[in-house]
């Protein structure tokens, strides 16, 4: 099956060598409202285990792990690095994303389960897991959905603990708000399985939130579902042309690439500081769950952080 992209661990490092030598210090400008949405994420994401779907959020990612580091508590950051992008079917205004194949699922099954999320895991757990994305129409959310219902109900877990146990937080555009602002959770059928409290958005502006979307340079390969079960090419020619040009799973190191690990290492850096601390701590003031006793005690800790490192003593 195809090997999931490799991606630099930047909270716990790998030896990164000379990769990030001749590159400069990168431009932070959407830093503010990246701070301020993943304070949001935090405090709405029901004290739930936090999975990145794809790779449009891995700033938020970066950002968190630096700053979650050391805190109190045993609250996980993962990538769930899947993209649902597939062929289309069908003809006129009927055109749907083709179903996942066997093989496709049976990967995905696999990868979830090597983060810790199948269906007899997530009728035991304490913790939620809390599904982050960008979201447009919410078609991805959909298919995880669809993968994970499908799959408690062939194991026959318990789906009324189950869906306890399931939130997705959905970053959108910020549009002015009104009663008839279009809302995607409203026009997705499978929203209505989980609590209302379940299904949550957090806005940011556009140019941030396409950037993250759209146009930033991110440090692996798309993983879409035909290469979930793609054979590794056995010529080492062929091998080495598909990392070279992005399409492997090892990591890419040109020069664009080497940028944005900067920037990456960049974010987690500033979240370990006790200004990147703090501004999170910030955007959580205000929140409705700081009634709770575990945003109250993360608060907490990101204001309280002890000074570690010759960073933090400004």
């Amino acid at each position: 099956m195809g090997e999931v992209p490799y991606r630099w661990d930047l909270v716990t490092p790998d030896q990164l060598g000379s990769l990030l030598g001749g590159t400069v210090a990168p431009d932070l400008w959407f830093l503010g409202e990246l701070v301020e949405c993943a304070g949001k994420v935090l405090a709405r994401s029901g004290n739930g285990d936090l999975v990145f779907v794809g790779r449009s959020l891995d700033s938020m990612f970066d950002l968190l792990g630096g700053a979650l580091d050391g805190t109190g508590g045993t609250r996980k950051l993962v990538r769930l690095p899947f993209s649902f992008q597939r062929a289309a079917i069908g003809a006129g205004r009927r055109w749907r994303r083709r179903p996942l194949t066997a093989g496709e699922v049976a990967h995905a099954r696999h990868v979830l389960g090597t983060l810790g999320i199948t269906p007899r895991s997530l009728a035991r757990r304490d913790r939620p897991v809390t599904f982050v994305d960008v979201v447009n129409d919410g078609g991805t959310f959909g298919d995880l959905f669809g993968l994970l219902h499908d799959w408690i109900a062939e194991e026959r877990e318990p789906w009324p603990v189950i869906r306890r146990k399931v939130r997705f937080a959905g970053v959108t555009v910020r549009r002015h708000t009104s009663p008839n602002t279009w809302r995607w959770q409203q026009h997705a059928s499978w929203t209505g399985r989980l609590p209302a409290r379940a299904v949550v958005n957090v806005s940011m502006p556009f140019p941030v939130w396409s950037y993250f979307g759209d146009h930033q340079t991110k440090l692996t390969r798309s993983y879409r579902p035909d290469q979930w079960v793609a054979e590794p090419p056995v010529d080492g020619v062929v091998a080495a042309l598909l990392e070279a040009t992005g399409n492997g799973p090892g990591p890419r190191r040109d020069e664009r690439t080497r940028q944005a690990l900067a920037e990456a290492a960049a974010l987690v850096a500033y979240g370990r500081t006790r200004e990147g601390r703090q501004s999170l701590a910030r955007a959580i003031a205000g929140e409705p769950a700081l009634s709770e006793p575990w945003l109250r005690t993360l608060v907490t800790d990101l204001n309280n952080r002890p000074v570690t490192d010759l960073n933090d003593r400004a």
